[in-house]
């Protein structure tokens, strides 16, 4: 996001309520990354949220939907935006916040009154022309001249729409619809794009934009990704940075302590996603930097795609997204009869 905003790391933090509050925020900056805060979570609607979370954990699967539904009843409230993200600047890290489109505007200048560094709008899938006849259609032109700070969008999965995204000036775009581990999106609308394909695609909008003259903008590969071989394929594929949520979930700095839920979990009317548990894996920084405890490659992400540049021969990411790339279905399984008899490594379900 070019000399405005950079970071030591690639990896951001998904704004899901099961995993970042402020805490998992400072953890996350201080490692180099950049976790999301989502502003319509109950992160901003509860002075103490952590009983709301420790009940949306403890519920069983038959009443989850209805305890997410009622713990999301609760308004956002102004003044605990403004709080979460000073405590977050006041331990010196860098703050990313999360708005849904149609409180975006009014969340923009309050976000970075308050100190924000990136605002980031997202929905299931956003464009640069909408029609509605039921609520305003958020300018994303104009709130990118209001905003001193870079303002990152998403999400999407097709050329076209991306093009036209970059050229209202966004500093970042996230990819993907529906693959993650938490969303039903593709159950529930039957829409969703694989996500290297999307990255792909995405990726070829960005590098046509800078050939029309345009900044170059962020891709950032959202959702999908399990270990560190679908973070390098991301980034292979043209992703700039990842964005990951039941990863970081599975970590013991995570605000849930093991659980996940997506953004339209608790939609009132059409509920796009399920409460998931991954359990308490490992510390933040095992998984982020290492050292990896395990063989699956759930753990030392940056290691793994530092390995992986060097073994493609690329010096940095800017390379590593030319490397050429083939469909192979069998590759994880290919050889590895013994790992997935005995269900280690590569073998584990």
């Amino acid at each position: 996001m070019g000399e405005r905003f950079k970071l030591h790391i690639p990896f951001w933090a998904s704004a899901m309520d099961g995993v970042v509050d402020v805490d998992f925020a400072i953890a996350m900056g201080r490692l180099g990354g950049i976790a999301v805060l989502n502003l319509d979570g109950v992160h901003t609607r509860y002075e103490d949220s952590r009983p709301v979370i420790e009940r949306i954990a403890a519920a069983d699967k038959s009443a989850v939907n209805a305890v997410l539904k009622e713990a999301y009843r609760e308004p956002v409230k102004p003044k605990l935006i403004t709080e979460r993200i000073k405590q977050i600047k006041d331990a010196g890290v860098a703050c990313a916040v999360s708005s849904v489109p149609a409180r975006a505007e009014e969340r923009a200048q309050l976000a970075q009154n308050a100190g924000a560094d990136v605002f980031v709008v997202q929905g299931t899938v956003l464009t640069a022309r909408h029609s509605s006849r039921s609520y305003h259609q958020l300018a994303f032109d104009e709130l990118v001249r209001a905003c001193d700070i870079p303002v990152v969008v998403g999400n999407c999965v097709q050329y076209e729409t991306a093009l036209e995204l970059m050229e209202t000036g966004i500093a970042g775009i996230l990819v993907g619809v529906g693959p993650g581990a938490a969303c039903t999106t593709r159950g529930v609308l039957g829409v969703g794009v694989p996500q290297v394909t999307a990255t792909a695609d995405v990726a070829a909008a960005r590098d046509e934009h800078m050939r029309r003259g345009g900044m170059r903008v962020a891709v950032i590969t959202d959702g999908g990704m399990r270990i560190g071989a679908d973070i390098c394929k991301a980034f292979a594929s043209g992703a700039d940075a990842v964005m990951i949520g039941t990863p970081f979930a599975g970590a013991e700095e995570s605000a849930s302590k093991g659980f996940n839920w997506g953004m339209a979990t608790p939609d009132p009317n059409l509920p796009r996603g399920t409460r998931v548990h991954v359990g308490t894996r490992a510390t933040l920084k095992e998984i982020l930097l290492g050292p990896a405890r395990v063989d699956d490659g759930s753990q030392n992400f940056a290691g793994a795609l530092r390995s992986a540049l060097g073994v493609c021969g690329a010096r940095d990411i800017a390379e590593f997204q030319h490397v050429e790339m083939v469909i192979a279905p069998s590759i994880t399984s290919e050889g590895k009869a013994l790992q997935q008899a005995q269900h280690v490594g590569m073998g584990k379900s």
